[in-house]
């Protein structure tokens, strides 16, 4: 397991096309979630920085992969959000077009992190996402944000849902996630730094 320190993170890049993409020999954590499942706070509870992956105020504005080094050592990838009802088909298109390359081309991403909301069932938006990750070939795991949200004895039978309607393998890791408090924090780095 690698030695990271988490508190050493920086932007460094934002693509809107796949030649703005970053290839590189350090491993590359890609970021996937629904435009309002708190994927920006998942990430700055990862890295314990209050504002740092932005938190948007209008969900599924952007179009852009975000790259953020870490202690030079790795890459977090920021993808962006889907799912948004009010995005206009234009904008869906893009954002297709944008994942499809991100997913295909050869040497994009390493293992992968999806974010999915604790309390619902996952939608098809997810299930489409949890399908790009499983053709990558790469390892994902799958984490349940807003866990502050649902009493203890919601926990497991949430949980039990989620694995169902993406068709979890039983050696996918799925993480109860609160980025209010904290919960799974741990357990997301630990399996992180083990991919590296």
């Amino acid at each position: 397991m690698a030695e990271v320190n988490l508190n050493r993170a920086e932007f460094v890049r934002s693509a809107a096309a796949p030649g703005q993409f970053i290839r590189t020999s350090l491993h590359k954590i890609a970021f996937a979630g629904r435009s309002n499942v708190g994927k920006s706070s998942v990430i700055n509870r990862l890295l314990n920085r209050r504002q740092f992956a932005k938190v948007g105020a209008t969900p599924g504005k952007t179009v852009h992969v975000n790259y953020f080094q870490v202690d030079g050592k790795l890459y977090l990838i920021d993808l962006p959000g889907y799912g948004f009802a009010k995005v206009s088909q234009e904008e869906r298109d893009r954002w297709a077009a944008l994942m499809e390359s991100f997913f295909s081309d050869i040497g994009t991403f390493d293992c992968g992190v999806l974010i999915v909301d604790a309390r619902h069932k996952p939608t098809a938006d997810d299930i489409r996402m949890a399908e790009y990750f499983k053709n990558s070939g790469h390892n994902y795991a799958v984490v349940a944000n807003k866990l502050d949200k649902l009493k203890k004895s919601e926990v497991d039978p949430a949980m039990s849902l989620i694995r169902r309607t993406l068709e979890l393998e039983a050696d996918t890791l799925l993480i109860p996630f609160s980025a209010e408090k904290g919960d799974g924090r741990e357990l997301l780095i630990r399996y992180l730094l083990e991919q590296v």
